[in-house]
């Protein structure tokens, strides 16, 4: 996907993601924005033990939501397949400056 997108494009989907899950009232994903709208997406099957582990998992700051940065490294984390070449896509759109 990200060779098809390149590196902004993919971050822009990423951020696209986001903006579908998050409460738009304060700009961050909690479970109750989760369960409303992975049901309107069709994501019906994902019980709320799963919703709750997801943002459990990727919530950096314990504040019981996830930001938008916390997503994104989320999404990475999740998808095994995207780690290929992160560095360089990272890299790319200057997010992270990786030390040997």
């Amino acid at each position: 996907m990200m060779e098809r997108l390149g590196a902004e494009g993919f971050m822009r989907e990423l951020c696209n993601g986001f903006c579908l899950l998050m409460d738009v009232s304060i700009g961050l994903i909690t479970y109750e924005s989760l369960k409303r709208n992975t049901m309107n997406l069709g994501l019906n099957d994902l019980r709320d033990d799963e919703l709750i582990y997801m943002l459990a998992e990727g919530d950096l700051d314990g504040d019981g939501a996830l930001n938008q940065m916390e997503f994104c490294i989320l999404m990475f984390r999740l998808s095994p397949g995207l780690m290929d070449g992160s560095k360089q896509y990272m890299d790319d759109v200057g997010l992270i400056h990786f030390q040997p």
